[in-house]
This record gives C-alpha cells, sequence and structure tokens, in this order.
C-alpha cells in the first residue's frame, strides 16, 4: 500500500544494481532484517544539503535485539583511509551519489558479502576526504538473532568474508606494493619495501640515563631486522662517568655516533641538531627509555612511511607490565591538549570495535617512537624548539604534517616497551609548571577548536577518559528535528 516501497524477487546486490537514483540521487543498500533510525533518511539528506560537494555519506550504527533492544552502538571516525583498510568501519549504511556509481560500477557479486565494501574501496579510489561526510548518529539498527547476541560484538564483524579478496584488488589498482590478509579484528596491509631499502638515522636524546639507555641502544643493536639505519644519540649534557665511557664505547661502533650538547634541555632542539646532520632519507624519533620488541618494527613502520600521502608512523608502545601505553594520540582528552587512546589496556584485548589492534589514521602520535620521511620534517620545519621545548612538540608536529595535506598513521604490527619518562624530571617545580602552562596555552592558541573536534575520534565519545566511553552529554552538534 505505500507506493514508494517496490517489493522484489532479487539479492540485494541484484536489487540495488537495477535502481535508478535518477540523475542527481542517492542509492543505499540495506540488509532486510536491519532497520533504520526513524530520522536515519532525513539526517543524511540534510547532510547532503549542508555539503554539496559529498559523494558518499555514511553514519554510526548500533545493533537492535527482535524485541528492540539497543545496544553496542559503534560511533566512527570521520573519513580514516588506513583504518578503511583494516575494516569495513563504513559497513551497513552507507550512500552513493548517482554521479559517483556511474564512475565506479555498483555491487559487484563476485566479492559475496564483501560486496559493499569492495564499492566502498572503489569509491574512496576517486573521492578526496572533504567528499566523504560522516553523520556522527546511530542511524542504522544491524538485527541480531537473541537478546545474549546484543552484547556480544566481535570487531571481526567488520571484516567481511572475500574482504581480503576486495582490499587486494584495491591495492593493485592503486599500484601499491603490499599483501592483503585477515588478521585479529580485520584486515592487515603488509607494505613491500623498495629493493633496496632507504637509510634511516634514529635520533636518541638523553642525559646519563645510562640503564635506559643502554637497553635502548643495544635493543636496536642485536632485535631490528631492518639492514640500513644509524644510531645518532644526542648526549644532552651528561656528567655521569659510566654513561660517558659507554657514550665514547658505542660511538667507535660502525653506524651510531655521539652530539654532545650542554645547552638546558630542549627535546625539540635536540632532535633538530640531530636533523641537521643525519644522513638518512628517513628520520626516527625514539625516546631513550624505548625497548625492542617486534625485530620487524622499522621495517614495518618505514614500509608505511614511504606511501605517498602518509606524514608520521606512531608504534604500539607497551607499559613494562604489558598493558598499553600508546595506540595513537586523541586531542582534547581531560580538557588538555592530547593524550593517549586506550591507555592501559591489557594484551590480547583489540579495544574499542578493534582499533586498538588496527592500523589506523590518527591526528598524532607519540614522538616516544615516530617515523617520518627526511623531505616531510625538513618540509613543515622539524619540531618547534622556541614554542614547545618539551611537551606536545610531536603533537604539533603531527598536526602541521596534517595541515600540510598528510595523514599520519598508528600501526599496531610495530611494538616496543616504553619505560615512560623514567629519566625526565616531574613537572613539580613552580618553573616546571610555568613551562608546561606555557607550552599548553600555545597549543590552545595555535590549535584552538581542532582540540576538541578530533576527526579520528567521535564527539559521542568521552573526553574524560582513554576508554573510548560514552560521552555524557554527547558533544555531537544538536540538530533540529525533522
Amino acid at each position: 500500500s505505500e507506493p514508494r516501497i517496490e517489493l522484489a524477487e532479487a539479492t540485494l546486490a541484484q536489487a540495488f544494481n537495477a535502481a535508478d537514483p535518477g540523475a542527481d540521487g542517492w542509492l543505499a543498500a540495506c540488509d532486510a532484517r536491519d532497520a533504520l533510525a526513524a530520522d536515519a533518511l532525513w539526517r543524511v539528506a540534510e547532510a547532503a544539503v549542508a555539503r554539496p560537494e559529498a559523494a558518499l555519506i555514511y553514519t554510526d550504527e548500533d545493533r537492535i535485539a527482535a524485541d528492540g533492544q539497543r545496544s553496542a552502538p559503534y560511533f566512527k571516525p570521520d573519513w580514516n583511509l588506513d583504518l578503511l583498510r583494516s575494516q569495513d568501519f563504513v559497513s551497513r549504511l552507507a550512500f552513493f551519489a548517482a554521479p559517483l556509481l556511474r564512475e565506479v560500477g555498483r555491487l559487484d557479486e563476485r566479492f559475496g558479502d564483501a560486496a559493499r565494501y569492495d564499492l566502498v574501496l572503489r569509491a574512496a579510489e576517486r573521492l578526496d576526504a572533504a567528499r566523504i561526510v560522516h553523520v556522527p548518529k546511530a542511524l542504522y539498527h544491524r538485527h541480531v538473532a537473541s537478546e545474549e547476541a546484543v552484547h556480544a560484538m566481535d570487531p571481526a564483524e567488520y571484516a567481511p568474508e572475500g574482504g581480503e579478496r576486495a582490499l587486494q584488488a584495491h591495492l593493485a589498482r592503486g599500484g601499491i606494493e603490499a599483501t592483503a590478509e585477515r588478521a585479529g579484528a580485520g584486515f592487515r596491509v603488509r607494505h613491500a619495501l623498495p629493493a633496496e631499502p632507504p637509510l634511516v638515522s634514529l635520533f636518541i636524546p638523553t642525559r646519563n640515563g645510562l640503564k635506559l639507555v643502554r637497553q635502548c641502544i643495544e635493543s636496536i643493536l642485536e632485535k631490528t631486522l631492518y639492514p640500513r639505519y644509524e644510531i645518532i644519540l644526542i648526549d644532552n649534557g651528561s656528567d655521569d662517568p659510566e654513561a660517558l665511557r659507554y657514550f665514547e664505547e658505542i660511538s667507535a661502533r660502525a653506524g651510531v655516533r655521539v652530539l654532545r650538547d650542554d645547552s638546558p634541555f630542549n627535546y625539540s632542539a635536540l632532535n633538530n641538531q640531530a636533523a641537521a646532520v643525519a644522513k638518512g632519507e628517513v628520520f626516527g624519533l625514539i625516546n631513550n627509555d624505548i625497548e625492542v620488541i617486534s625485530p620487524d618494527w622499522l621495517g614495518e613502520m618505514v614500509s608505511i612511511a614511504l606511501q605517498p600521502g602518509v606524514g608520521a608512523v606512531g608504534a604500539r608502545l607497551w607499559y613494562p607490565e604489558n598493558t598499553l601505553q600508546h595506540a595513537g594520540v586523541v586531542l582534547g582528552y581531560r580538557g588538555g591538549v592530547a593524550d593517549h587512546a586506550h591507555r592501559r589496556l591489557g594484551q590480547g584485548d583489540a579495544g574499542y570495535f578493534g582499533r586498538a589492534a588496527l592500523l589506523q589514521g590518527f591526528s598524532a602520535v607519540t614522538a616516544a617512537c615516530l617515523i617520518v620521511r627526511r623531505a616531510l620534517y625538513e618540509q613543515v620545519g622539524g619540531l618547534d624548539e622556541k614554542h614547545l621545548k618539551v611537551a606536545y612538540n610531536d603533537v604539533d608536529f603531527c598536526l602541521r604534517l596534517r595541515e600540510a595535506g598528510y595523514r599520519n598513521v598508528w600501526t599496531p604490527h610495530a611494538e616496543l616497551y616504553h619505560h615512560e619518562s623514567a629519566t625526565r624530571p616531574s613537572d613539580l617545580s613552580e618553573a616546571q609548571i610555568q613551562r608546561f602552562l606555557g607550552e599548553e596555552g600555545y597549543m590552545k592558541q595555535r590549535w584552538g577548536e581542532l582540540l576538541f573536534n578530533d576527526p579520528a575520534y567521535n564527539p559521542n565519545l568521552s573526553l574524560a577518559i582513554e576508554d573510548f566511553s560514552y560521552a555524557w552529554p554527547p558533544r555531537a552538534a544538536k540538530v533540529a528535528a525533522p
């Protein structure tokens, strides 16, 4: 009786491929048992009107049981190409503009359950980020069979069967030398290194800290499989005789240099000084309290850093007791500048919808272990040694890369221990407090509202705690009822 509903004996792909959206309409494919929010079409139309350049629109989603019970909302980030290559986070409800479909085609049934994922990947190849719009509201409700299942969310649900084939085809079309495979909570892309990998210069600032810095350097030398790197140790005024003896000893080793700088501690300046004399095409910023776990850490990070459009690359860092220390940086936590996502998560926990275990884009990554191409480091002027001598210089550096058009990437496949801040003085003296407040104030003045609207996060998630808890009240923009 509803004239806008047409019944047809067809598969989802057949129905989608036969539908005519007109010259400038939109098409979406939904599973028959799933449900749309009452205002779903209104909100998507609203987004299309507000962003006339949009060609692909996706929304947040949750689960719904037969009795109407809803749970497990997936509050997604804004467009995140690297996360898409790790899971189909766009997933069930995506609206495609008719002109885009005329360019990329419709659903390819050869990919089975991954046909929609394949279509999103093909769309991503034609669109820049400005034309992909995220509506941060749970407008799609995924059906589950029972009340028990409504809470039993598995991140692998966002890695549809056949998705690795769709992903491999996507990589091939882009001329990207990489392999796609199913791994853990989603997919993993392994990028190939060049036949002759570039020389990497690793910068390690320290003042004394013999036990930690020796552990750091020896773990790099003993465990790292990557064949071409040099270590530049920046000795910032060390006066411990044993440390000085060790620095003299390692300076005689091939591929290790020691620079002496007795000026007051300025983390940014120390790294910039190393950059000025480095020989490598790729730079690595390494804290003196880092310890290598995975032998392929450097190859993994370099292979990503060499990809077109990639800025800084960060690693998965663990506290010594094997809880998570760094899985990407989220802006705006606790009213400040930034902090680490999923901090203190236990080993084996994939985190919020798998996001603690999937390669993805973040606005920033920590310089405790950061890889970046030399050309990009120089393009944005290195670390800010004038305004950010100690705190937030890595966040600012990453945001300047982002401002220049690059995306920063975090990988869980490069794993190291971070014996965090073991040699840094605590910020308790009046001078240290004033220095920190000044650097925090500079960041807020420089980056403004971006610090509280991180595109790699979601306004429905809390900034009060790093575990992806729900925000209350939500920070999503309030909109009028339809």
